[in-house]
């Protein structure tokens, strides 16, 4: 007699033609769950996923607008997914958003108030990179003598940058014109980030393009590159080879906080024009999500941040165009979440039956 089984059998190495599959059905079971879950809303849908579309991709005004949310979603996507290569789990790209924000308002306000733009901008986009970069070696510092948690550190870390920036806005970066609202005083315009034609869409994203180019070669051509793959698979065995693992985290998680730094500085030269109480509204945490669907290629960081900007600004208009909540989006975004990492089993396993023969005597 016959007793059948299943089991898990582990991949030597998972294929990029698995991941795909694997990451493209999760995608269709996060939207089949929101859908089940508006269908006993009493909604249709193929409505709101229709209206989504609509409002992010529907005229020229929402094409930019969701090249806007996607700036700061694909520097923060590439920012985790450099850490993430190394088996390094930074939390932390929101805080260190707020810390670039931070650091990059310093130079209009008081360093360099007067300064042409062509001085203004990059001394900007260095000062931000420094703020997140500041921020992401402490818990690299942290981990590396330490053996302190990196997720456990730089989650924490974001809200003591949330609540430093409240603590500007709010006391002595406060605009005392500004009738008792919390901010900085407006930036000078040689500070604010070229505009295309009269649409919010700036030279930020041009940035973050950049950005994913030289990081896809240093990934792939460099040694830091290699090191890094080789210490994020194998630590003992990089340490016997000789590589300095203690600096590399340090190194690595500075240069992941310095990217969502960057991130920081382009919403504030580039959006807000100001150092607000809220810079962002999730954009560090969002880019979990982008790293995870972009299976950690810096390639596709580029498709997956305009896919989840398409989901921003999309359900940011549903309450306008059929009264439903903007809360749709982070739903989704959750759901997706949740299956991907359930799918993660699937791509390092495959699932095997195993057939045992049972004598009866």
């Amino acid at each position: 007699m016959s007793d059948f089984g299943f089991y898990f059998d582990r991949l030597p190495e998972p294929s990029a033609r698995r991941m795909l599959v694997v990451t493209l059905v999760s995608v269709a079971l996060a939207v089949l769950t929101c859908s089940i879950v508006l269908l006993i809303s009493s909604v249709n849908p193929i409505d709101v996923y229709r209206s989504m579309l609509s409002g992010s991709l529907g005229d020229t005004y929402a094409r930019t607008e969701t090249l806007v949310k996607m700036t700061p979603l694909l520097l923060t996507g590439l920012a985790v997914t450099i850490a993430f290569r190394m088996q390094l789990w930074n939390i932390g790209a929101e805080g260190q958003l707020y810390l670039g924000a931070i650091f990059a308002t310093i130079i209009p306000l008081f360093w360099l108030p007067n300064a042409r733009g062509m001085i203004m901008i990059p001394a900007m986009l260095l000062m931000g990179f420094i703020g997140g970069a500041i921020w992401g070696a402490i818990p690299g510092i942290l981990r590396a003598w330490f053996n302190a948690n990196e997720t456990i550190t730089t989650l924490m870390l974001n809200y003591v940058a949330i609540l430093l920036c409240q603590y500007l806005v709010y006391g002595p970066w406060r605009d005392s014109a500004a009738f008792g609202f919390p901010g900085t005083k407006p930036f000078p315009d040689a500070a604010a980030l070229p505009n295309w034609q009269t649409y919010r869409v700036n030279i930020g994203l041009l940035f973050a393009l950049t950005a994913v180019v030289i990081i896809a070669f240093v990934l792939r051509r460099t040694r830091f590159g290699f090191e890094l793959s080789v210490i994020g698979d194998n630590p003992r065995a990089a340490r016997y080879a000789g590589m300095h693992t203690r600096r590399m985290i340090v190194l690595v998680l500075a240069l992941s906080g310095g990217l969502a730094g960057i991130a920081g500085m382009v919403e504030v030269a580039g959006i807000g024009h100001s150092l607000q109480r809220q810079v962002s509204p999730g954009y560090g945490y969002t880019a979990i999500i982008v790293a995870w669907l972009a299976r950690l290629n810096p390639w596709a960081l580029i498709i997956v941040s305009f896919f989840m900007a398409v989901i921003l600004v999309g359900s940011d208009q549903l309450q306008t165009s059929i009264g439903l909540p903007g809360s749709v989006g982070p739903m989704l975004q959750g759901a997706l979440l949740f299956f991907l990492i359930g799918g993660e089993v699937f791509t390092r396993f495959r699932l095997r039956r195993s057939i045992r023969v049972v004598a009866h005597g």
